[in-house]
């Protein structure tokens, strides 16, 4: 298994990264210990979770995901040969009322507060990596298009975020900082506050990448090459689609999107017809198409890790055998083109 920095630490983190956000709903405990154990037997030593999980969000599974990780770390007492990252949850009033009703901030009670919950949780004593899930603050994200400003008065200050977090560092709880669903302003802020004021730096964003959402390549790119805080890239098979497995109406039996319908991020009619260039391209070159989108994201320069996700071992083990593929310059050429075709159909 390759790997490569986390950020400028001297962290090694596998380039598949384990997600983990369906134990607890589609799958359950023995079946996420029996993913964990497989993929540290493969050399993957990153995992990610979060105190939103399982998806989707709901009080009665809130936090069982890192349950189950906290469960397994316990029974194998290996924790120091794992990676660990996990996220606080920004504001939701509108659909996370279970999560401190909603008003979640990044401010020093309610990144304390969900943090402690997490270690519990989780059943260690410290964080390798700790991520802001999204902004607090209206922005970009989650799909979003088009910014429109608005009043923020009430949201936490950037730098007060990071002076907690660095509170936290210093406590050990924290060892070293991420985003998520970041912009490029985003980033260069926080980037810039590390500096001037001698805080944290971030060194990993998590946000969406694969065929059908090429989108941090304009701006965030070139930010995770120059300032060496890489990519951890969510939704590489954009749920599951580019697998091809809902092409033609399709609605396999306990998928994500047979399960959650109201997931329609990679299933706009422009992302039919690229999943379907793109699946073709693959049969056409004999490979796997799920394997084949997976490849291209874990081939990127300006990524850390590829956080997959699945609910079966068979789609486990083919998710991880992804990095034994190297896509060839026709393959990559064709993938050009169907970009050209279909740019970014599901940002």
């Amino acid at each position: 298994m390759e790997c490569r920095k986390l950020g400028n630490t001297d962290l090694d983190v596998s380039v598949i990264c384990l997600g983990t956000m369906t134990w607890g709903e589609q799958n359950n405990q023995a079946q996420g210990f029996e993913q964990m154990d497989y993929a540290l037997a493969q050399g993957v030593n990153f995992f990610d979770t979060a105190e939103l999980y399982a998806i989707p969000p709901k009080a009665e599974t809130y936090g069982r995901t890192e349950e189950i990780i906290g469960e397994w770390l316990k029974l194998r007492g290996n924790r120091e040969q794992i990676i660990l990252a996990t996220k606080v949850a920004g504001p939701g009033e509108d659909w996370l009322q279970h999560i401190r009703n909603g008003r979640t901030r990044f401010n020093r009670q309610d990144i304390v507060s969900a943090l402690n919950a997490s270690l519990k949780r989780l059943q260690t004593e410290y964080l390798d990596l700790y991520q802001l899930h999204w902004p607090e603050r209206n922005s970009n994200f989650f799909g979003k298009l088009g910014f429109e400003p608005e009043e923020e008065t009430h949201f936490t200050p950037l730098l007060e975020t990071l002076q907690v977090l660095d509170e936290q560092v210093q406590a050990g709880k924290i060892r070293h900082i991420g985003l998520s669903n970041e912009t490029p302003w985003g980033v260069m802020r926080f980037l810039q506050l590390a500096e001037q004021h001698s805080l944290p730096r971030v060194m990993s964003v998590q946000n969406p990448y694969s065929l059908l959402n090429r989108s941090y390549e304009i701006g965030l790119a070139e930010i995770s090459w120059r300032e060496k805080a890489g990519l951890l890239a969510y939704s590489p098979l954009g749920m599951g689609v580019l697998s091809g497995k809902y092409l033609g109406g399709a609605k396999p039996a306990d998928s994500r999107l047979t399960l959650f319908p109201d997931y329609t991020r990679y299933s706009s009619s422009e992302a039919v017809k690229a999943t379907e260039k793109y699946v073709a391209l693959a049969q056409e070159h004999g490979l796997d198409s799920a394997q084949m989108a997976l490849a291209y994201v874990n081939s990127r320069p300006f990524l850390t890790s590829t956080i997959i996700g699945a609910t079966s071992m068979g789609q486990l083990r083919s998710n991880i055998g992804s990095m034994q593929l190297k896509l060839s310059d026709e393959v990559l050429e064709g993938i050009e083109a169907i970009h050209t075709e279909y740019p970014n159909p599901s940002p």
